[in-house]
């Protein structure tokens, strides 16, 4: 019996839509999109019991988005590439134009917050070298050490407020974090703009950044 390549592949590539079709594994590639994890930190980090995690990451490993290593009693999980992160910002933009809720959902939680275009990052990068800007990145620590933009400062949102008095009022301020819908960002921005900075949120995040091929700094 001979077999239709288009069918065969049709069903591999299937099996990598299911392995996605699911909240929580598109919050652990998110997550991995940081930097490389173990099951515990993950698990942690998104609040989800470590079973549940482990099962997880199991179903993207069996479709290769995913690969690990061992790392004395613990296993590390990473992204097996940048093009993954690529499909995941496919789906969310299939699904900004295409399903009515999303569109809501970011008008409600999102433009509400800030309704001004982001600051693109080929705009930032011009910035930087001029050495007009000033950029945050207001994820965790462990993030931050893992990668990012060269020359940006870590400010965890809840210091913020402790923080201005070190920022230089001249200077146009661009925050970032995780990706495109990591709110962190946004009150950041929110919360400069209050104090009288002049903010911008970087378009996107961390991720999206070191997919394009631009330049990371790590800790």
């Amino acid at each position: 019996m001979s077999i239709n390549p288009k069918k065969a592949l049709f069903a591999e590539f299937a099996s990598v839509a299911r392995a996605i079709g699911h909240p929580a594994r598109l919050e652990v590639i998110e997550s991995l999109a940081q930097g490389e994890r173990g099951v515990e930190a993950l698990a942690s980090r998104l609040n989800m019991p470590i079973a549940n995690v482990s099962q997880h990451l199991q179903n993207l490993r069996r479709v290769g988005l995913v690969a690990c290593r061992r790392e004395g009693k613990f296993i590390i999980y990473r992204l097996v590439g940048e093009e993954i992160l690529t499909m995941l910002r496919s789906v969310q933009r299939v699904a900004e134009c295409n399903v009515a809720e999303v569109g809501k959902i970011v008008q409600q939680f999102y433009s509400e917050r800030d309704d001004m275009e982001p600051i693109a990052r080929t705009e930032l990068l011009h910035l930087m070298r001029q050495g007009v800007v000033t950029v945050l990145d207001i994820r965790p620590a462990d993030e931050f050490a893992a990668g990012h933009v060269p020359g940006a400062v870590n400010v965890q949102l809840s210091e913020l407020e402790y923080e201005l008095a070190a920022l230089a009022p001249s200077q146009d301020i661009v925050a970032y974090c995780r990706g495109a819908y990591c709110v962190l960002s946004f009150e950041a921005v929110a919360k400069l703009r209050k104090h009288g900075f002049k903010a911008w949120r970087l378009e996107e995040g961390m991720p999206e950044w070191r997919a394009a091929g631009l330049p990371v700094e790590a800790v």
